[in-house]
């Protein structure tokens, strides 16, 4: 059994309803009736568990939690309004001003400008380092170190990272390991791997149709005996692992972030999420078998591929062993400059040019003159974007036909 076909049964049976309606129902309301003053103040302080109000919980995401917490071995999850919310939700949920924040590989263009600008305005410094940086990521950590961030994939330079090593480093150096997991769910399981919390923007292949923006992460267990989160460095979590124990980095990213900054996911947007949950380990399944199929035929005819399952990536052997599952949707194409990777999107009959990724559409979108066109030079040779760039997200169309299509658009 493959780890895709092992949660089909999982997800079905968990978003489904044995009794009554079966589709999970949308509770669109904003705000919850109390009925006492006696369960009104039993829900704030925790003891009574009913929704207290949208902007902190809805009835319909709290179903969608569970379910995702389940997906990746977590204790808990918290949905939110889009995928940056939900990495912004869980760094901010440890940060302070003066903290630092290690990020490894390729990042979204989103995520590196959070980290190297927004996060900078607010006093906490982020280090960035490529994957294969290990012993300087070592010596760069220190007392104010909080988080070491990485995406399981390089989006979009396709660099793997040894997840396994680098949570190595963290869980010795007693640092927080977060890893944005969006475009592997199923693939890769980060908390397995030595993560502590995961993040992922649902939006993608998660929902995979476009019809809902979302975000999630999702948090592990305090363990019982020595923790991390029990150091000083993570005082600010102290008082929830007092009060609730193994569950206390959900409610100390709710108090300390949620409640405050309002991400909070739409209840119809949970509702999309979890159809798309329902179909993820078969669209996974074909996904990643044809995107090893069109990027290995459309090597072989000559076009400038990058992808881990060509035996010319330098990561290739990392992915044939701790990738088995595939790395996503992503490959790119480098057209070498801006006017032919213009010509090839104009030609494409099949790519819809657009910023999102991990759709049931196969999606292209040059990277130079969107997401990274305010970046200087010296971060986009950091991040890998070229001027001839493409980043390619595979969908379900017939690989044979996304082929023929490429080629024909690369003439």
């Amino acid at each position: 059994m493959n780890n895709f076909e092992e949660y089909c049964t999982q997800f079905v049976q968990s978003v489904g309803n044995r009794e009554g309606a079966i589709s999970p129902a949308v509770i669109n309301s904003a705000s919850f009736a109390y009925g006492t003053p006696e369960i009104g103040e039993g829900i704030f302080d925790g003891s009574v568990k009913k929704p207290l109000y949208s902007r902190v919980g809805n009835p319909t995401t709290a179903k969608l939690e569970s379910i995702l917490a389940e997906m990746d071995g977590g204790v808990g999850a918290i949905a939110t309004s889009s995928g940056m919310a939900a990495t912004t939700l869980a760094t901010m949920s440890l940060l302070a001003c003066g903290n630092e924040i290690i990020s490894i590989g390729g990042l979204f263009g989103g995520t590196y400008a959070l980290f190297n600008e927004t996060l900078r305005r607010f006093g906490i410094t982020t280090h960035f380092f490529d994957v294969e940086e290990l012993e300087n990521i070592k010596s760069t950590i220190n007392e104010n170190t909080k988080i070491i961030f990485l995406e399981s994939v390089g989006n979009p330079n396709m660099r793997l990272p040894n997840i396994k090593a680098i949570a190595t480093i963290a869980n010795k150096a007693g640092i927080v390991l977060m890893v944005d997991n969006t475009i592997t769910p199923l693939s890769i399981s980060p908390l397995k791997l030595g993560a502590d919390i995961v993040v992922y923007s649902t939006t993608k292949i998660i929902t995979g149709n476009a019809s809902a923006l979302g975000g999630c992460a999702v948090f592990r267990a305090i363990n019982d005996g020595d923790d991390k989160f029990k150091t000083d460095r993570y005082a600010e979590v102290h008082p929830f692992i007092k009060k609730v124990g193994k569950m206390a980095l959900v409610p100390n990213a709710k108090k300390r972030v949620m409640r405050d900054f309002g991400m909070s996911a739409n209840a119809h947007a949970s509702y999309q999420t979890m159809l798309g949950l329902e179909t993820l380990p078969l669209r996974m399944d074909r996904i990643v078998k044809s995107v090893e199929t069109i990027a290995k035929e459309l090597d072989r005819n000559g076009l400038n591929i990058n992808h881990p399952c060509l035996k010319s990536h330098p990561h290739h052997t990392l992915y044939t062993t701790e990738f088995k599952n595939g790395c996503g949707t992503l490959l790119t194409i480098d057209m070498q400059t801006k006017e032919k990777a213009f010509a090839f999107l104009n030609k494409t009959k099949l790519a819809i040019i657009t910023a999102n990724i991990g759709d049931s559409r196969t999606l292209a979108l040059h990277m130079a003159s969107t997401i990274y066109s305010d970046f200087d030079d010296e971060t986009k040779d950091f991040l890998g974007i070229t001027d001839g760039l493409i980043r390619i997200s595979i969908g379900l169309e017939n690989p044979q036909d996304i082929i023929s299509d490429f080629l024909q658009a690369a003439q």
